[in-house]
């Protein structure tokens, strides 16, 4: 969400002139988009700002802003602390950047704007339609959380609940689809409940929808709330074609007396039955989830709980994270809380379980194929690296069930540098890494050719 938020930022700043740089002494204006969803993410914030100041000094003129869920949290507090800030703007204040901008540039003064308004704003969803070069695209299709687990603060920092029409969203992706965008990705903080306060179509309904976009290949969407998940939505998986085989459904704990303290309201084995139903619909569908440890009142029998669930479902992955305190939320006031000591062994425990099951995971792709959406050039392709050999060049995709997977091309067709790019390849697996796959390509789409063919006749002397 924050991604995509940081695009929105961008895009709705180029009409006064601003464009990226990747260098922040060159930059007229930095803004800092902010998580409050950890303390440790916090803190990196006020960490990252107290380096600029010494920025702020050599250029006086430079515009500072800090937007996202810190700022809406702290508001003008942020002012005070950081005294060098022009600007602190919320999570639903994106769209009205461009005017405080306008007056900071102007009028030199400082401004908060933490104003949350009910429902959604349209406005705040502008497309860049002169952005060509993306493979893959965020879509939100609901904003804030009526949830209210007890050791979050995003009700707070985001608001409540709102769903977008589905008209709005399916015209998004259809121009989404023009500019290039093969695969989209539907966000909201639990998109298992979309629409269901404003008596709009269903998210598996949405999701039919979406799957009939021409053009569109791939669908995936983030984040499921377990208690939400529809045999409806269950049975997606089946009968989507453009849906990816990959569901990130988020436990936090194993044991249920923590989760009654999470305020989770599903138990354990009600998540295992939705886990049992997606694997007989869905036998390949690769399962990830998020896990909190440590929270207060954690036994080390619901720590072990949580260890057997990891051991019961073998995910695919997942992100795990020590408890922290976070304001307003009411775990933040909650008794017997774990020594941070205690929470780092159990999350080191944790990840080495876990990582143990992603390998196996990884290693019984090896010698499969794999239909793969090749998003580019590899990171360590990227800057200077870029100039090499073309039949060294590495890129990287997704499988329909989100694993990262490297290729390189094995000849020498210097007219085909980045050819692959938005592309689906068929990858013959030949390696498992801890977190990614190696393979080559055996097969790409039939378009693939033509367009090769093409390319080398407008190359002097090119070999293939």
């Amino acid at each position: 969400m924050n991604v995509y938020d940081s695009e929105q930022i961008v895009t709705s700043l180029k009409p006064l002139g601003y464009k990226i740089t990747s260098s922040l002494e060159k930059a007229g204006l930095i803004i800092v988009n902010t998580c409050a969803i950890r303390e440790k993410a916090e803190q990196k914030v006020f960490s990252f700002l107290g380096r600029l100041s010494r920025l702020k000094i050599k250029k006086p003129d430079l515009i500072l802003g800090v937007g996202g869920c810190v700022a809406q949290q702290e508001g003008s507090k942020m002012l005070q602390r950081v005294p060098f800030l022009d600007l602190v703007f919320g999570t639903h204040a994106i769209c009205r950047l461009p005017g405080h901008i306008k007056r900071i540039e102007t009028k030199k003064c400082r401004i908060v704007d933490t104003e949350m308004i009910d429902g959604i704003d349209e406005s705040a969803f502008v497309i860049d339609t002169e952005d060509h070069r993306k493979v893959s695209s965020f879509v939100t299709i609901m904003q804030g959380c009526d949830n209210f687990c007890t050791y979050c603060v995003v009700p707070y920092v985001r608001g409540r609940e709102a769903s977008r029409e589905p008209e709005k969203i399916v015209n998004e992706i259809r121009e989404l689809v023009n500019c290039g965008v093969k695969e989209v990705t539907l966000l909201g903080q639990n998109v298992n409940s979309y629409g269901r306060k404003e008596g709009l179509c269903s998210f598996a309904e949405l999701l039919s929808l979406v799957n009939g976009i021409e053009g569109l290949v791939r669908i995936r969407f983030t984040t499921s709330h377990p208690k939400d998940l529809s045999d409806d939505l269950i049975y997606a998986f089946y009968m989507l074609e453009k849906l990816c085989h990959h569901i990130h459904l988020p436990v936090q704990s194993g044991s249920n007396s923590v989760l009654k303290r999470m305020n989770r309201k599903y138990t354990r084995e009600l998540y295992l039955e939705k886990i049992n139903k997606l694997r007989n619909i869905c036998p390949d569908i690769a399962v990830t989830s998020d896990f909190i440890v440590g929270f207060p009142g954690e036994t080390e029998d619901d720590f072990k709980q949580t260890l057997d669930l990891i051991k019961t479902v073998e995910f695919d992955g997942l992100f795990a994270f020590k408890y922290s305190d976070r304001p307003n939320a009411p775990a933040s006031g909650f008794s017997h809380k774990i020594s941070e000591r205690e929470k780092k062994d159990r999350l080191m425990e944790l990840l080495d379980l876990q990582e143990r099951f992603t390998k196996k995971r990884n290693e019984s792709l090896v010698g499969s194929t794999e239909l793969t959406l090749v998003e580019g050039k590899s990171k360590k392709q990227s800057g200077k690296d870029a100039q090499i050999e073309p039949r060294h060049i590495q890129w990287t995709g997704r499988t329909s069930t989100n694993k990262i997977i490297n290729f390189s091309r094995s000849d020498d067709c210097i007219a085909c540098d980045d050819i692959f790019t938005g592309r689906m390849v068929n990858i013959k697996v030949e390696k498992a890494l801890s977190h990614s796959l190696m393979g080559r390509p055996i097969e790409v789409e039939p378009i693939f050719d033509e367009l090769v063919k093409g390319q080398i006749h407008q190359v002097s002397g090119a070999k293939c």
